[in-house]
């Protein structure tokens, strides 16, 4: 902040008193000037970040609830597979019979595993700039909120999602099926719960990641019925 003021000389109390008031005045009037000047900065900063986050996370949203209908798609099937087995079992068919099953219904036994890749260059580019501080705090909860809880689901999904699955044995049962050989179907009922298991445990995190991002951003499809 730099101003100056005009040199006049003083002559009397009065004048003194007027050049004192005009300098208080000016340097008044260049503080509120300056810091109008940051407060519109930090507005528009804010709705800017915040334009690019609500775009963000909707883009998210729409993935998220993509990868939830295509893992309902998997776990009905694996499901079905499964129910079918477990019903074979109990009522202690022949092995080679639960296997004419089995064949009959081997397009259930799926591993599509579906998640959103869940970008977040917007949040990532408000904490760079800080504009993330001068957002309206309950709109930063929710939007912490929902970027927190994707980074909870990309942690899973990297580290926890196969921990109960027996992926080599998969492949195995996978290649015999594709083969048209016999599986033993105790051990394959093994390997379809824990396909079922791991689904479920992928749809409840989506589901939980869902929630999040519909607190954090308005639904354009709600809002639009």
């Amino acid at each position: 902040m730099h101003f100056e003021l005009p040199r006049v000389r003083i002559h009397s109390l009065k004048d003194f008193i007027k050049h004192y008031l005009m300098i208080v005045l000016s340097i008044l009037t260049a503080l509120g000037l300056e810091a109008w000047i940051e407060h519109a900065h930090h507005t528009h900063a804010a709705e800017a970040a915040s334009l690019q986050m609500t775009a963000e996370l909707r883009h998210n949203l729409a993935e998220t609830r993509d990868s939830l209908r295509r893992n309902d798609a998997t776990l009905q099937a694996v499901g079905k597979l499964d129910a079918m087995v477990i019903a074979d079992l109990k009522s202690g068919l022949p092995a080679a019979t639960i296997n004419q099953h089995i064949r009959a219904q081997k397009a259930g036994f799926l591993l599509n595993l579906n998640w959103p890749s869940l970008p977040s260059s917007a949040w990532d580019v408000a904490v760079a700039n800080q504009s993330v501080s001068w957002i309206e705090s309950a709109s930063l909860k929710k939007y912490s909120a929902a970027y927190a809880a994707q980074r909870e689901l990309n942690d899973w999904v990297q580290h926890d999602s196969m921990l109960m699955l027996d992926m080599p044995k998969v492949i195995n049962f996978k290649t015999d099926l594709d083969l048209d050989h016999d599986v033993d179907p105790q051990a394959f009922l093994y390997t379809l719960q824990q396909m079922k298991t791991t689904n479920a445990s992928l749809k409840n995190n989506l589901q939980e990641l869902e929630k999040h991002l519909v607190d954090a951003v308005p639904d354009e499809t709600a809002a639009g019925q």
